[in-house]
């Protein structure tokens, strides 16, 4: 691996919240890895992060410069790491511009991060299970402890949607009216899953306020009793050079426990994907974890297939 001259590279800190410019030069640079990965390197948590204000205790994000010429730099690489409140352990995520790749760069974030945390105990994703990834994690002494299954259905036919039971309904999210019973919902349906569980009004609101959100696209079910029992959250991406058409997506589903075993699953999947069909996607994707079966049996009987697999890296597990 050839190194940059010392003299070329800075690595800035930033404990915290970033400013509004350094925030979009790294929604820049995640693009740009984007459009040449195929896979986004940053999270949609993690963004929301790092725009978080009093989150000094919780974000530390390292960012890597080259000077082009005096007084004149451009963003190179891009390291965050978000504490993960539940488990008390840091989340890393990194990513490094295409063209400035093998230059170590990668390795000089995890140098400059291991000056505040203790490398062999963070965990860290892989977006697409990069191979430069799993030799960086390799040499800090982390192994795979979670694979994120990327699955995808290219068939244009609707799916059949299921009737519904026991009196259920199903409307859309009313923004201003639905967050706390949504919220309340979504920390029941995943108590399991730290990382969607724990999701804050913050939070939503953030994703909210996304360019991309619209409430059209996010089904709830009621019971009989009008408790929100279930959900589909859908979500578009816009058409680039590799996608002709906009690429749909079932961000994210929800069944509270005693809801579970009635199809809603089934019914909402259905419904959202059948939805963003209607809106002229070329394609939908979603994510799912590899050892969640029931879930990936679902997915699979829609039609959904392998597309890709993200990979979580993290201490060794003691046998």
């Amino acid at each position: 691996m050839s190194e940059l001259p010392q003299t070329t590279l800075s690595i800035q800190k930033t404990q915290g919240e970033l400013e509004e410019r350094d925030l979009s030069d790294v929604r820049k640079l995640a693009t740009r890895a984007q459009e040449s990965d195929g896979n986004p390197p940053l999270s949609d948590q993690t963004l929301v992060a790092l725009a978080t204000e009093d989150s000094a205790e919780s974000v530390l994000s390292l960012r890597a410069e080259l000077q082009l010429e005096p007084g004149e730099t451009a963003l190179v690489g891009v390291l965050v790491a978000v504490r993960d409140t539940t488990s008390n352990s840091w989340v890393v995520e990194l990513v490094v511009h295409p063209e400035h790749r093998e230059q170590g760069i990668g390795s000089a974030l995890l140098e400059h991060l291991g000056e505040d945390l203790e490398l062999s105990s963070i965990q860290a994703w892989a977006h697409g299970g990069h191979p430069a990834a799993k030799k960086l994690a390799a040499g800090i002494g982390l192994a795979t402890v979670r694979e994120l299954y990327k699955l995808r259905r290219d068939d244009s036919e609707a799916l059949e949607v299921p009737e519904l039971k026991q009196r259920s309904t199903v409307r859309t999210f009313r923004v201003g009216e639905d967050e706390p019973a949504w919220l309340a919902a979504n920390s029941a349906s995943f108590a399991h899953h730290p990382e969607q569980g724990s999701l804050t009004l913050t939070d939503l609101d953030s994703r909210m306020a996304e360019d991309w959100f619209d409430p059209t696209g996010f089904f709830l079910a009621f019971d009989a009793e009008e408790q929100l029992v279930a959900y589909h959250w859908t979500k578009i991406h816009p058409a680039t050079a590799d996608e002709v058409r906009p690429m749909g997506e079932v961000y994210v589903v929800g069944v509270i426990p005693e809801a579970q075993g009635l199809g809603l699953g089934r019914i909402l999947t259905a419904m959202g994907v059948n939805y963003l069909l209607e809106l002229g996607v070329g394609s939908v994707l979603l994510y799912v974890d590899a050892d969640n079966e029931p879930a990936v049996n679902l997915y699979r009987s829609l039609g959904f297939t392998l597309w890709d697999t993200d990979i979580m890296y993290g201490p060794q597990p003691i046998e």
